[in-house]
């Protein structure tokens, strides 16, 4: 657990990611992370790297099967 100091940035609200925290995420300066809402609190998390190319590939397939799922969608 890592105990973060909330401090003023600006007009917003902002924290510095400790370096350990930020190894295990995988991220570096000007990556993106998500704060979203679970059932104890909030979680952190880091892009999922391979999303953006999964998205490319299932687009391809769509457009080779685009008959094929038209007909799977009726």
């Amino acid at each position: 657990m890592y105990k973060l100091k909330v401090r003023r940035v600006g007009n917003s609200l902002g924290f510095t990611l400790p370096a350990e925290a930020a190894h295990q995420l995988q991220v570096r300066e000007g990556d993106a992370i998500y704060l979203t809402e679970s059932p104890d609190g909030f979680r952190v998390t880091a892009n999922d790297p391979g999303f953006e190319e999964t998205m490319a590939a299932v687009d391809e397939i769509m457009v080779d099967y685009r008959n094929a799922l038209k007909k799977l969608a009726e």
